[in-house]
């Protein structure tokens, strides 16, 4: 990945991220690693059990951590190409072109339910903490109600929630 690219990634993650109060009462901005990992887990699985939290956060570390993605967690979430508005000059993902469609599907991604943006902050900031991994080393995952053509040269290795998740067949 470009360096611009995992700029672009680490400033739209502190861009589109809520600020958390601290104990007087300012508000601070996030750790923008973690927020990018709760912002993915928020657009992809925010209406389904922990579990299901666990499960997007497992592939995305997953991600991560294989030689055949980018190195940081904002790097891996913002993954696209991207292309420089003659306007504002700033970058946008081409639409239907990224690892995680919520980023480039068009739609805002304004994290508009802080309740449970917060709790999924901290499912994040857990999950980074641990080796445990629900998934049992998935690398893509897809809604129950499509099927995308990579499904079939997969291995799914759990359905948790409205998921189904996969690693590349040996």
């Amino acid at each position: 990945m470009k360096f611009l690219d995992s700029l672009a990634a680490v400033l739209v993650s502190i861009s589109t991220n809520p600020t958390m109060p601290n104990e007087m009462g300012i508000k601070t901005i996030i750790d923008p690693q973690v927020a990018c990992l709760a912002q993915n887990i928020y657009h992809e699985a925010r209406n389904e059990s922990t579990a299901g939290w666990i499960a997007v956060a497992d592939v995305t570390m997953n991600r991560v951590k294989s030689d055949a993605f980018p190195n940081t967690i904002c790097e891996v979430v913002y993954e696209s190409p991207h292309y420089e508005s003659s306007v504002s000059r700033k970058l946008y993902p081409y639409k239907n072109r990224c690892q995680f469609s919520w980023y480039c599907d068009g739609k805002s991604d304004e994290v508009k339910n802080i309740r449970k943006y917060n709790q999924i902050y901290t499912v994040a900031e857990q999950t980074l903490k641990t080796e445990l991994d629900i998934t049992d080393g998935a690398l893509f995952y897809h809604a129950d109600y499509v099927k995308p053509h990579w499904a079939d040269k997969m291995d799914v290795t759990a359905r948790i929630d409205a998921h189904i998740f996969y690693k590349p067949r040996n």
